[in-house]
């Protein structure tokens, strides 16, 4: 185990797994490529300077502080973060790659996951929230604060975990064969679970979405 973690400051071993997924190139890039990442880094860019208004707005509106609101701001805050770490990401991929150490580029892909994923798990939350409140009125009103500090840490407890886990050892360093080909470090079980996870977790909200709307649906029914 021990002689695994070593690999992790080895900056051969990027060359390795790029080259073993045919990755690897140290040419130059086409102008294509830099076309696209330069639209990426403006788009990253937009969506830092959004979100950032979003968080303002929120924290300077004393109207603004209640739970939905907070939740709202915990999706724009995590929204921002993601889009500093994609950027980063972007900033640092290509030949810097080359000059990155194992440990580096888990820090630099686990950082762009763990983001994302606290972006998803904030769009879990706002939709489980809001299937409380039109659902349970009066538990809503008692116990919200309770609930939304409960949603939120876990939210980023979560993706921080999901995002760890490459660097604390889930990873193809050892394996090539396992290795996946966009992200040659990482293993294909565990891009698979993520993937997973996040499909889970988009049908949990469409289903949270369906269910709000066939509540509000037949209340209006029999109101009529």
């Amino acid at each position: 185990m021990g002689s695994i973690y070593k690999e992790y400051f080895n900056t051969e071993k990027i060359r390795e797994h790029y080259n073993y997924t045919k990755e690897g190139s140290e040419s130059s890039p086409s102008t294509s490529r830099w076309v696209v990442s330069i639209l990426i880094v403006v788009l990253c860019c937009f969506i830092v300077l959004e979100n950032l208004l979003v968080l303002i707005s929120v924290c300077r509106n004393k109207k603004f502080h209640s739970a939905m609101y907070i939740f709202i701001g915990n999706l724009a805050f995590s929204d921002l973060l993601a889009g500093l770490a994609f950027m980063v990401n972007i900033l640092f991929s290509g030949a810097a790659t080359f000059n990155l150490t194992p440990v580096q580029w888990f820090v630099r892909e686990g950082t762009a996951f763990a983001t994302l994923a606290a972006s998803v798990f904030s769009l879990l939350a706002i939709a489980i929230e809001r299937h409380v409140a039109i659902t349970k009125v009066k538990v809503y009103s008692s116990d919200k604060n309770c609930r939304m500090v409960l949603l939120i840490g876990a939210c980023w407890v979560i993706a921080a975990a999901i995002g760890s886990l490459p660097i604390m050892g889930w990873n193809c360093m050892s394996d090539l064969q396992d290795c996946s080909t966009v992200l040659p470090l990482y293993s294909k079980r565990y891009v698979l679970f993520v993937i997973t996870i996040f499909t889970v977790i988009l049908l949990a909200i469409v289903g949270l979405y369906g269910r709000i709307y066939c509540i509000v649906r037949s209340s209006h029914a029999e109101i009529a």
